[in-house]
């Protein structure tokens, strides 16, 4: 009886080391990625830190880490508000962890080639941010804003980003070469587009509809192999007018193979289509964001 608390106060320990270990790796890498590529070829990136990084470019004596630090203030009070305690507290950490590793973390990246850097710089920063949001936390700026919108209409966090930095990228282009804006539109692209791998890319979600006579057995092995339920729904066919029985079931993105073994090895003229999902709701299968 008495070692159920102390595994329970392991774990917390554990789970509070594990998401303070991926917030100082996610935080390094965008640090990386700010000093190394962006500063260095005047990329501007999106939400606060293509304003603070616009700014800095226009008045060096201004920091880039001080002014990333006094820009989260307002979003820090409205998250604490929208979000939740631990999802602040967490971000309070990410805040001064990636404000310390934009300080001193800054390494020489010897890329002269432009193109290669804005997709070096996207696949960095990308990487880093979808780390930390990995984390019940952020580093503070947009990721405050897309975790809000996610929660609360479900809006995927690589798309809000996306849409942040079309709008930063459109009010301050006037101060940039029609080249450097093209070039930051594709450090932006896969920027978002790694945000939304790391985050949700071996978690994502398919929904599988699946019509053939072998209904019954292809049913039963899914609950029986996969271990995924499955519900039956009753159909008629446009063309031939037959009762048709379609299969309706949710698996992971690792259980699409054995999903697809089962079905050919009983009928491999199986009417198969699977689809992407969002997010889903459920105590077993479900994805929803940990925040």
């Amino acid at each position: 009886m008495t070692t159920l608390p102390a595994l329970s106060t392991r774990a917390k320990i554990v789970d509070i080391l594990w998401n303070l270990l991926l917030i100082a790796v996610g935080s390094s890498l965008c640090a990386v990625a700010i000093n190394g590529v962006l500063i260095p070829h005047r990329f501007i990136s999106g939400g606060v830190t293509g304003l603070v990084l616009i700014i800095n470019t226009l008045i060096k004596e201004l920091p880039f880490a001080p002014l990333y630090f006094l820009f989260n203030i307002p979003l820090y009070i409205f998250a604490y508000r929208a979000v939740g305690k631990r999802f602040f507290l967490y971000s309070v950490v990410g805040l001064l962890t990636f404000t310390t590793a934009a300080t001193f973390l800054k390494i020489d990246i010897p890329l002269a080639d432009t193109l290669l850097a804005a997709l070096f710089g996207g696949i960095l920063f990308g990487s880093g941010t979808g780390i930390i949001l990995r984390s019940y936390g952020s580093s503070g700026g947009s990721d405050i804003l897309s975790i809000i919108l996610l929660k609360r209409f479900s809006i995927s966090l690589g798309n809000t980003i996306m849409a942040i930095n079309v709008i930063v990228i459109t009010l301050v282009g006037f101060l940039f070469s029609l080249e450097a804006v093209i070039y930051t539109l594709i450090y932006m692209f896969v920027s978002s587009r790694i945000v939304d791998m790391v985050v949700t890319g071996l978690s994502q979600r398919k929904a599988v509809h699946i019509i053939s006579k072998k209904w019954k057995l292809i049913s039963q092995e899914i609950l029986s192999d996969i271990r995924r339920g499955v519900t039956v729904i009753e159909g008629q066919g446009g063309y031939s007018g037959q009762q048709e029985h379609i299969l309706y079931t949710v698996i992971t993105f690792r259980e699409i193979g054995q999903l697809k073994r089962i079905i050919s090895q009983i009928d491999p003229t199986a009417f198969v289509v699977v689809s992407d999902t969002l997010e889903v709701m459920n105590y077993r299968i479900g994805n929803q964001p940990h925040w």
